[in-house]
């Protein structure tokens, strides 16, 4: 985001752009969440961050958990782009694109921190907040999509149920995500890469369906 001018309530404030208010609540919320968890700020200290009144945010969110679950629902939307970057359609080859949803998994927990305890780690109650629900389908969906065309390669009589299967590339990559990737004190430490770890239980899988790349 940048930044220009004074803010509201005096000059030599860190100010945002006319209009730009809820952008700026967004961002500082994102920092906040960075340095003390999805569950360690108020709205107030969103507002205080982006120097603006403490009444300001009540113009676009009720309160902290508003400000949360938008910054959740966003998270979701970055990484089925992410997904669907790596999916490409299974284009070239189905399998192998399946498997690079999961190293996009990771390279989201990884580069994405802010937003990914957004999403995972702040306990949003989903119904109270229309369209988070739909965002974390339309990811999941890219995962679907993908379990779809590559269950498709087998025949019929041994297809495995493309939604067991997206569950199961979701299940591991956000284990390995969450427990090897992302910056918490508690991250175990691992002598190999987590991709490495990834890939290595991706194609084990695999070859337990009898697909190609596990064979």
């Amino acid at each position: 985001m940048s930044w220009s001018g004074p803010g509201e309530g005096g000059s030599g404030r860190r100010g945002y752009h006319h209009g730009n208010l809820r952008e700026a609540l967004i961002e500082a919320a994102l920092e906040l969440i960075g340095v003390k968890g999805p569950a360690g700020f108020t709205i107030a200290e969103a507002a205080r961050l982006a120097e603006v009144s403490p009444a300001a945010p009540y113009r676009h969110f009720r309160d902290a958990d508003a400000l949360l679950a938008e910054v959740a629902l966003r998270g979701y939307d970055r990484l089925a782009q992410r997904l669907a970057q790596a999916w490409n359609g299974g284009r070239g080859e189905p399998v192998r694109a399946f498997e690079d949803l999961g190293i996009a998994y990771l390279a989201f927990a990884r580069n994405e921190p802010a937003y990914y305890a957004a999403m995972f780690d702040s306990h949003l109650v989903v119904d109270a907040h229309p369209g988070l629900q739909s965002a974390a389908d339309r990811a999941f969906a890219e995962l679907r999509e993908a379990a779809d065309q590559v269950a498709a390669t087998l025949p019929k009589r041994r297809r495995p149920p493309s939604l067991m299967m997206a569950l199961h590339i979701w299940s591991m990559a956000h284990g390995v995500a969450s427990l090897f990737v992302r910056q918490s004190p508690s991250r175990r430490k691992l002598p190999m890469a987590a991709e490495d770890l990834l890939e290595a239980g991706v194609l084990i899988y695999l070859q337990s369906l009898g697909l190609a790349a596990g064979e």
